[in-house]
């Protein structure tokens, strides 16, 4: 594992600790339309309320396997494939509700990351 992977999990497992645990009923710069929170976020993609729990819980659990992954090798591909998928997932929501590029970055950024630590077994 190479220090750029291992930079790669931390900053996406406490990214997304942060996003969910620490900042949830927060207002950022990055929330979907004009939403202040992120279950008024997921409203403003259509999406059901119980969905941001579903959602949530999948990037809780993937950040904190990403974290363990820094000391458990071989870990880290899997939750970097689930949090790929849902960052595919943001972006399209950005896009339906016409969000500036400026609220994507933050998906584009993880999803990238995401697929430095799924290609780097490959790159060694």
């Amino acid at each position: 594992m190479t220090i750029i992977t291992q930079l790669s999990q931390l900053i996406v497992g406490l990214g997304l600790l942060n996003v969910w645990l620490v900042r949830f009923n927060q207002a950022t710069d990055y929330r979907g339309g004009a939403a202040q929170n992120m279950k008024e976020e997921f409203s403003t993609y259509g999406l059901p309320g119980w969905f941001c729990y579903v959602v949530g819980g999948l990037k809780i659990v993937s950040g904190l396997i990403l974290l363990i992954g820094l000391v458990v090798p071989g870990i880290a591909i899997y939750p970097a494939a689930v949090v790929s998928v849902l960052m595919m997932g943001a972006l399209v929501m950005h896009v339906k509700v016409h969000d500036p590029l400026k609220k994507s970055i933050p998906a584009a950024c993880v999803l990238a990351l995401c697929a430095l630590i799924i290609a780097s077994p490959f790159l060694s």
